[in-house]
């Protein structure tokens, strides 16, 4: 019969450690990420809108607050993402509109749950016991706000809380199914997407990382597994050089 070993920490000879096989993202292409749209309601499309257009992780997105949209400059503010760090992502100027309609509606869902005197929307790091009423404040709002509000027993008030996570979860496979995608597709896939169409834009590495909020550049060159590349000592056939480089032009291969 084997024995464990008695003393705890030792190393057997002849043991190598196995090694983290790389994951390759699944990367949508622009035509089945409008396929997918097409199938969603709001709010999930405009969450979905987000991810893709702005490379957010999905907890980025459902946890946005309405000061952290600057309209003006077109700057979207992500406080508290992995790692407790805040950062500074472009917004898609072709949403805009969409978002300000949404202002709209979290401005009027407010005045009824105002109304109703409601507690507030939950605050981070236990603010409302610090700032009991701040929670009624504009500056608290979601940008997602969930469709009911929530009741604390502890205390007998009722909260707003945002769209949960497992609703888009569920919103995006739905669709992703309904639109006959032929991937597996989660929400994160349109943050993996973001990236990796950037970089097929020829966007800097670097640039990308900052975006995405990554530590480490390794973190985010997976992507150039993702794309084909564009260098021609890459090329992968001596009439795909000539065509790129004009080299050749009218001649018959």
């Amino acid at each position: 019969m084997l024995q464990a070993p008695e003393e705890t920490g030792r190393r057997f000879e002849g043991v190598v450690r196995a090694t983290r096989r790389r994951y390759i993202p699944v990367v949508l292409s622009r035509a089945e990420i409008d396929r997918v749209l097409a199938h969603l309601e709001p709010p999930c499309d405009l969450v979905v809108l987000r991810l893709y257009g702005c490379g957010l992780r999905v907890s980025e997105a459902l946890e946005l607050r309405i000061p952290c949209f600057n309209l003006d400059a077109a700057i979207l503010t992500v406080h508290d993402g992995k790692g407790q760090k805040d950062r500074s992502v472009p917004l898609p100027k072709a949403l805009l509109p969409r978002i300000r309609g949404q202002f709209e509606r979290v401005a009027a869902q407010r005045r009824e749950d105002l109304a109703k005197n409601f507690a507030g929307a939950f605050l981070p790091r236990q603010l409302e016991k610090k700032y009991p009423r701040a929670g009624r404040e504009f500056i608290w709002p979601w940008f997602f706000p969930a469709p009911r509000l929530t009741l604390v027993k502890a205390t007998g008030k009722y909260w707003r809380y945002h769209v949960l996570d497992s609703d888009v979860q569920s919103a995006v496979k739905r669709a992703a199914d309904a639109a006959g995608i032929p991937k597996r597709v989660t929400p994160h896939t349109f943050r993996h997407t973001f990236a990796s169409h950037l970089l097929q834009a020829n966007v800097d590495i670097r640039t990308i990382q900052e975006r995405l909020g990554h530590s480490d550049l390794k973190t985010t060159m997976i992507y150039t597994h993702t794309v084909p590349s564009r260098t021609f000592k890459d090329a992968g056939s001596p009439l795909d050089l000539v065509a790129r480089t004009g080299e050749g032009a009218g001649q018959q291969p």
